[in-house]
């Protein structure tokens, strides 16, 4: 299990979030996965590098969407998101928590990012996420989706059936049966 950096202090009064592979783990067990993802918005993006700069995490390149990704003096990856979403602001000021006490972007709008990203582990994640999700966050996602991108509301509506079979028991055979 990687040990991921606490960048609270460093970036205590920019608002930021994690997404990507460690943010899964507030919704969903744990996976692996190589770098910590953080966003930002896209004006406090320089003054966040520069923060992580300063107490030692050197910049390594550009990423292909705005931002940096920039190596923790322990050899971690982070990518710096630098963000401009419509709903970005919410997402900032409203995060969840991870059991590590690290600010999460909320489940709509993780699933949202995820569902635009296309990738196979995105969609997964996705699925796994909703599978322990309440009917209340599966609606919140719903109307974030519907809101923002609502070509994508039939692909949300499989992933949700999806992971709620995936939670589902299978039929245990019956006393009789054995």
């Amino acid at each position: 299990m990687i040990q991921w950096p606490d960048l609270r202090d460093i970036l205590k009064d920019i608002p930021w979030v994690l997404i990507g592979g460690v943010a899964t783990r507030a919704y969903m067990a744990e996976r692996v996965t190589k770098d910590m993802d953080v966003l930002v918005h896209d004006r406090d993006g320089e003054a966040a590098r520069r923060r992580l700069e300063a107490v030692g995490f050197h910049y390594v390149s550009r990423l292909i969407v705005p931002g940096a990704i920039l190596q923790s003096p322990d050899g971690i990856d982070i990518d710096l998101i630098y963000g401009r979403y419509p709903w970005l602001d919410e997402a900032l000021t409203h995060p969840s928590y991870d059991a590590a006490g690290y600010p999460v972007i909320a489940l709509p709008y993780l699933v949202l990012l995820k569902l635009w990203a296309t990738r196979d582990q995105d969609w997964t994640d996705i699925t796994r996420m909703l599978s322990t999700a309440t009917d209340e966050q599966i609606n919140q996602v719903r109307a974030v989706v519907a809101h923002y991108s609502p070509e994508d509301s039939d692909d949300l509506e499989t992933m949700i059936y999806l992971g709620q079979r995936e939670m589902e028991m299978p039929d245990q055979p019956d006393e009789a049966d054995a």
